[in-house]
């Protein structure tokens, strides 16, 4: 997706009513899409385990993969042994994959592997999600899955739809695909169980004003060398070359200058396949990168490099509509005392 076009999306220009005509068709496509689901001419794959689908209905990162890691943890904490599917953006390797120590990003897609990394709980892979899910019933791997995007796989039966809106971005001009940034319109946020808003502006509170919906902030947390540890971990004022490969890097960047850090932006497309050229500079400076960015420049010998792992804050009223909706989804399909 052109840079241009994201910012008309989000601040707007008169071009983009040039687009209307394929927003329409568009809309067109992916209502019937939805009906034909919705009334079986197309097939939906149910399961018996809990599915859970953490998405958006804007294109590009909103905050879903923190959340997944989030209630990743806060399953484990009750006893539950959740598992994560995905889509794997970027990998290149027979699916369902089932994501392991020796996986490589390019395999298997850097979101995936990141967050095998980071919970150590089976992630499998596969661009037709439902593939993935019915992989962990047969292994028996897991009782609970959560599906890290998907909210439009409607192949994919599901019990609980959460719903993350980057905060700072909002719903940009409310307009579908390619005339904005929507992949469905407003109205679907009606139809969701939760809706998280990842940071939050005076535009997008003003958007989600009819709606309940609950804060999440990111978190940093200690930062955590990449390749050859050389040095010590950069202090603020330094100044700092950084660079991020996900859907909103000013995110990122704004982060690090609210920190005190002189930053050195370096912005690479969402999923940027990196290159170790990527990551060397003229300037002689701590080098530092996303969490999700560290998995595939792992491998380039980097001396004075530097992850940002972040953690998703949330509130106790959020973990308590999700375990009261949780506790009716486990009842229903297993007619036991949650």
């Amino acid at each position: 997706m052109s840079e241009k076009l994201v910012n008309a999306w989000y601040h707007g220009h008169w071009a983009l009513i040039l687009l209307a005509p394929l927003s329409m068709l568009y809309r067109l496509i992916t209502a019937i899409r939805r009906i034909a689901y919705r009334r079986g001419w197309f097939e939906v794959a149910t399961f018996p385990l809990p599915v859970i689908v953490i998405g958006n209905i804007t294109v590009g990162g909103t905050g879903k993969t923190p959340l997944t890691l989030a209630l990743v943890k806060h399953l484990q904490a009750q006893g539950f042994r959740p598992a994560i599917v995905s889509r794997g953006y970027g990998g290149q390797t027979p699916y369902p994959a089932l994501v392991t120590a020796e996986s490589q990003a390019s395999e298997v897609g850097d979101e995936p592997l990141f967050m095998y990394q980071q919970t150590g709980v089976p992630v499998v892979v596969a661009p037709k999600r439902a593939q993935a899910v019915a992989y962990l019933v047969k292994q028996q791997l897991c009782d609970v899955v959560l599906c890290d995007d998907g909210l439009q796989h409607y192949a994919l039966a599901r019990d609980m739809e959460i719903v993350v809106i980057d905060g700072e971005r909002g719903l940009g001009n409310g307009q579908l695909l390619p005339q904005g940034p929507l992949r469905e319109m407003p109205s679907r946020l009606d139809t969701v169980d939760l809706i998280v808003v990842n940071g939050l502006s005076v535009d997008s509170s003003v958007q989600l004003a009819t709606h309940n919906y609950h804060p999440m902030s990111l978190e940093p947390d200690a930062w955590l060398a990449v390749g050859q540890i050389h040095g010590e971990v950069p202090q603020p004022p330094q100044k700092i070359h950084a660079l991020a490969g996900i859907g909103n890097p000013v995110r990122f960047f704004n982060a690090l200058e609210q920190q005190g850090f002189q930053v050195l932006a370096h912005a690479f497309p969402d999923h940027h396949a990196f290159q170790a050229s990527d990551v060397v500079f003229a300037e002689d400076l701590p080098v530092v990168m996303t969490a999700k960015d560290a998995v595939k420049c792992q491998s380039f010998n980097l001396t004075n490099a530097w992850q940002v792992p972040v953690v998703a804050s949330l509130s106790a009223a959020f973990y308590q509509q999700f375990d009261q909706q949780f506790a009716a989804i486990w009842q229903r399909k297993n007619l036991i005392v949650y």
